[in-house]
């Protein structure tokens, strides 16, 4: 069994897993990493560039170190190569959790139970609650679940097909620093800013796979088309303004506009201005929409390891 097959099984039976079994409540290999991050934080911090880019080093070399050696030590074994795969993938991706959270709030919100969905949006993003209005909580849900479906699902595949389980683990590793340090706090806006240039470069192919697949799977591929080009650059995430603008297009909403995260208000452009103003339902399917990207983004990249594989063959035979 190749490489390209060990990713494919492994990477299938993660995913499945995630769909069946979701995330632990407790002893999450993210939430390790994150508390290791934080450990060296405490050591390294100060209001420098210079440590911020250490941090970063130290955390996400370490777990791609800590993976590869794993993944060398099965490297004879197909079945414990497979299994192995299919472990990060289950740990690194999140589209099960994602899901729940955000149908637990649109839940909430169609059942009229504002104060839940209001309790339970921090769960999913960082979005100020008590400044929103229910159309307000499902127009963050959307977006929530828009962004994530690229860092929580898509980002990883692609990373695990280009560098198998330590592409998996790097990635996750990225994500996970960026959601730590890489926002523009007083504490972060220096010391994080290393993490949050190299998330934006890690992040980027998935995102573009992201929004070419909600594009294809979603109800309006011309409007989504249309919403990513004439709306994705508008973004001030250069990652978050294709993904979100071919959801909005895809489910026919309008994105952005006026957010308010921790007291600091933001006036974002609008995305798919020609849509029509986010309700209750369209949570669900945003979640419906990011299930079909999620696994057809398996196929992409289980299909794109296969072809470069052989094209390296090929080549190695030509130069014969």
């Amino acid at each position: 069994m190749g490489a390209d097959r060990v990713f494919a099984y492994g990477a299938a039976a993660g995913l499945l897993g995630d769909l069946l079994l979701g995330d632990p409540r407790r002893g999450h290999p993210v939430a390790v990493f994150g508390r290791a991050a934080g450990a060296v934080e405490r050591v390294l911090w100060r209001d420098d560039r210079g440590r911020g880019a250490l941090h970063t080093a130290v955390c996400v070399g370490s777990a791609v170190g800590l993976a590869a050696l794993a993944d060398r030590s099965v490297r004879r074994s197909r079945a414990a190569s497979v299994a192995l795969t299919a472990a990060a993938t289950w740990a690194v991706v999140g589209g099960t959790s994602l899901a729940r959270e955000a149908r637990a709030i649109g839940g909430a919100l169609a059942a009229g139970d504002i104060d839940v969905a209001r309790e339970r949006l921090p769960h999913l993003c960082g979005r100020d609650p008590q400044a929103l209005d229910a159309d307000g909580i499902a127009r963050a849900v959307v977006e929530s679940v828009a962004e994530n479906t690229s860092d929580a699902v898509v980002g990883a595949l692609v990373w695990g097909a280009a560098a198998g389980v330590p592409g998996l683990v790097g990635f996750r590793a990225v994500n996970t620093l960026d959601a730590m340090v890489g926002h523009k706090s007083p504490r972060y806006r220096r010391y994080g800013w290393a993490s949050a240039r190299l998330d934006d470069v890690a992040g980027w192919p998935g995102a573009r796979l992201t929004a070419v697949l909600a594009t294809v799977a979603g109800g309006d591929p011309r409007g989504a088309l249309r919403a990513w080009r004439a709306d994705a650059r508008k973004h001030p995430s250069p990652n978050a303004g294709p993904v979100e603008a071919s959801f909005a297009g895809a489910l026919g909403v309008r994105l952005g506009g006026t957010l308010s995260y921790g007291g600091r208000v933001e006036h974002r452009p609008v995305l798919n201005e020609d849509g029509r103003s986010v309700e209750t339902g369209d949570v669900e399917r945003a979640v419906r929409l990011s299930r079909r990207v999620g696994w057809l983004a398996l196929g992409v990249c289980a299909t794109g390891r296969l072809l470069g594989r052989r094209l390296h063959a090929s080549r190695l035979r030509g130069g014969r």
